[in-house]
């Protein structure tokens, strides 16, 4: 019996069961596509390291694989007829069985010589570009399926992005929240198979059914590709919207990154919001419409402006961070409600799809390659804050220069009367100016609420510049790491990265040789070491994380100190002695080697009296840097009765328990001292400092024991982290220190 005789089913039992697989089906792709991504990352990172290469071409690699993924799917369903569309992705869906499960050749070693993106773009191509690639197809494959199988609403099969994106979402929160804390790497990947081969079975059970839906496909086998094709101005437009909530996402996750400090789950929150806004949008509620949305977004755009104006001081970021969720919501849901309602019929969706994931890739190109490249300060918020605002004009294209002129003129008037504001003496409240200027943001955008453009919504974005605090640095750089700040206060030069300082020199010592503060004061625990009996001995010693170089004014004329820095912005800023003049003073021969520093110890021999591991203090902890590996690297680099000095201050994590399970697990001794500074040691630029202390020498840890002020830390028992398995929550504290 032929497929064009068979008598396409229309019970009501075979429409349920046809929801239900394709939503299955898509439901269990999306969230493979969301587990796989932080999951082949966790693998990689002990092989390539914390580069900021790594991290930008993974993001590029998934992204650039999803477009393929989606151009794939539109080529299969135009070209090809349904039962051909089958066989082919299938055969790709067993191809990809051959990479599983995940893992990274044993053999492959990083290669110094040669371009890290061009190494990182190989490594994920090699271990899962088949098996993303496969996954990347499916949203808008198994919809253009759908539209054939004859079940319901099979006219408008949307609906069923709202089911990848539930995928997404439970996908997101499932890998932080369950699986990472839990389960090691390689126990996840194995799951993820599992979970693969459900996916084969669900894809070809939804493919036999589109087959069985569509009468006449080997008599229509070539009427696809007469389906129309949407014009060109269509398709920018879709890009252009996809593009506005990617980009403000990703600028939201920074900002509130460097607000608040990387928190675990910290950035799947906007990530969350960003999917669940999706969720909602391509739902089928009537209600929901555009035109109610208008109001909510004014007020998130006038919300915004005051958010990313720096009116409210950083210190009172966890206030604020209540109100950065419902701003990407709103603007998230108002773009993805006018994709929506700006979606073409089944015969063009997956260019539509092409179009979207072009817009996201943007967006992330944008925000992680181009802006760090092109600004010296985070600007992409105001940005992209200023084209949520151009959203109006898809909506309303036949503008006018009247209208223009009348925003321009709206704009000015907000930007003078929101500076006078600031000045204002009954508003000394940060939060009294910001209230006054959003209700006077809000104001101006209802007034003219009525003109086609909005245009005062878009110009109150642009003016977000002149809000923003300015420190008049004397020096502001950005690199993949962050916003550089060097600056002047109360006799002071201070070094700021984000919301970390990362030390400060006295600007009356610029004549002479100058003495360490912040956490390398003379009572701190790492001056202790250094200038013990032990480290005035020593002969060579290693410092991972660059800072000031405050450090560098310990050396004494016969040892040799070389530092190990991954930002080269940081080396730069160290050795300017306009800036700071600890290197140029102490150690000008001294040399600093650029990279990651677990990648550059494994590869280099060298013999540490004393290797500092200075890179946990910002809130950004490099968990790869310390793992049970990470530690065995540092101890092959170490004399035998050497000392490995791990600097832990830090607002938000104890490494301390972490650290003590490695060195039981390594069989090295291990001690602690947490320094409360004083008034008096404050005054004289000091600040509270923890570090912890590793040897293989038991005596050498007895002898700084002995002196009163460290206190040995006995294990607790639990499982040391390792590359494969590390939980950064179990170190999270559930109250701030003061050590920043």
């Amino acid at each position: 019996m032929s497929i064009s005789n068979l008598d396409v089913p229309n019970t009501s039992r075979f429409r349920s069961a046809t929801i239900a697989i394709f939503c299955a089906a898509i439901f269990t792709s999306a969230s493979l596509l969301f587990f796989v991504q932080p999951l082949f990352a966790k693998l990689v990172l002990p092989k390539i390291g914390g580069a900021p290469a790594v991290w930008t071409t993974a993001m590029l690699f998934f992204q650039v694989v999803l477009i393929l993924g989606y151009v794939y799917a539109h080529l299969l369903t135009k070209f090809l007829p349904l039962r051909w569309q089958i066989i082919t992705h299938f055969a790709f869906w067993i191809a990809a069985l051959t990479f599983l499960p995940l893992s990274t050749s044993e053999s492959w070693r990083y290669d110094a010589s040669t371009s890290t993106a061009l190494q990182t773009l190989g490594l994920f191509a090699v271990g899962v570009g088949v098996p993303f690639a496969v996954l990347s197809a499916n949203a808008p494959l198994l919809q253009a399926w759908y539209a054939k199988s004859g079940g319901p609403s099979s006219d408008d099969p949307y609906f069923l992005y709202s089911a990848s994106n539930v995928g997404s979402l439970l996908a997101l929160l499932a890998f932080p929240l369950i699986a990472d804390p839990f389960f090691g790497a390689a126990e996840i990947s194995r799951a993820w198979l599992a979970g693969f081969v459900l996916f084969g079975v669900l894809l070809l059970s939804s493919g036999l059914i589109a087959l069985r839906g569509s009468r006449q496909m080997e008599v229509h086998t070539n009427a696809a590709t007469r389906a129309s094709f949407p014009a060109l101005k269509q398709i920018v437009i879709w890009v252009f919207v996809a593009f506005v909530p990617s980009s403000l996402m990703l600028s939201f996750t920074t900002r509130v990154s460097t607000d608040l400090g990387a928190l675990p789950l910290i950035w799947v929150i906007p990530l969350a919001i960003y999917i669940l806004s999706f969720i909602i949008a391509f739902a089928k509620w009537k209600r929901l419409t555009l035109a109610s949305l208008e109001l909510p977004m004014l007020i998130a755009l006038a919300i915004g402006v005051v958010l990313v104006s720096k009116i409210v001081s950083e210190h009172d970021a966890p206030a604020v961070i209540l109100l950065y969720a419902p701003v990407l919501f709103v603007v998230a849901l108002f773009a993805h409600r006018l994709l929506y309602e700006l979606r073409p019929p089944a015969d063009q969706l997956t260019v539509f799809y092409i179009a979207l994931s072009a817009g996201g890739a943007l967006g992330g190109l944008f925000n992680s390659i181009v802006a760090p490249l092109v600004f010296v300060r985070e600007l992409e918020v105001p940005i992209t804050m200023m084209l949520a605002g151009g959203l109006f004009l898809v909506r309303a294209p036949d503008f006018s220069l009247r209208h223009i002129g009348m925003g321009f003129i709206s704009g000015i008037l907000v930007l003078v009367i929101a500076i006078a504001l600031r000045g204002v003496d009954i508003l000394s409240s940060e939060f009294a100016r910001a209230g006054a200027i959003f209700i006077l943001l809000l104001t101006v955008l209802l007034i003219f609420r009525t003109y086609p453009v909005r245009i005062p919504a878009v110009l109150a974005a642009v003016i977000l510049p002149a809000f923003a605090a300015d420190n008049s640095p004397i020096l502001q750089d950005r690199s993949f790491f962050g916003v550089h700040s060097v600056y002047s206060s109360a006799g002071y030069r201070v070094y700021k990265n984000g919301t970390t300082v990362h030390g400060w020199q006295r600007e009356s010592e610029y004549d002479k040789r100058p003495t360490p503060l912040s956490y390398y004061h003379p009572d701190g625990p790492m001056a202790q070491v250094i200038t013990s009996e032990f480290g005035n001995q020593a002969d060579s010693i290693g410092i991972v994380g660059l800072g000031t170089g405050a450090l560098a004014c310990y050396r004494q004329p016969w040892q040799t100190w070389e530092f190990f820095e991954i930002d080269a912005t940081v080396d730069k800023i160290a050795r300017d002695p306009s800036l700071f003049t600890y290197i140029s003073e102490c150690t000008p021969d001294s040399v600093t080697h650029l990279g990651d520093a677990r990648i550059v110890l494994e590869q280099k021999p060298f013999e540490f009296d004393i290797l500092v591991l200075d890179a946990y203090s910002s809130d950004a902890i490099p968990l790869h840097l310390i793992t049970l590996e990470a530690v065995q690297t540092y101890t092959r680099q170490l004399a035998e009765d050497g000392v490995l000095v791990f600097h832990v201050t830090n607002r938000f994590y104890d490494l301390v328990p972490p650290l003590a399970r490695i060195a039981d697990r390594l069989n090295l001794n291990v001690a602690h001292q947490l320094l409360d500074a004083k008034a008096n040691q404050i005054e004289t630029g000091a600040a509270t400092s923890s570090v912890v202390i590793l040897s293989p020498d038991k005596a050498r840890i007895d002898e700084f024991v002995r002196d009163g002020n460290w206190q040995i830390v006995n294990p607790d028992g639990a499982t040391p982290w390792t590359d494969d398995k590390a939980n950064l929550l179990t170190a999270l504290k559930l109250l701030k220190d003061k050590a920043h």
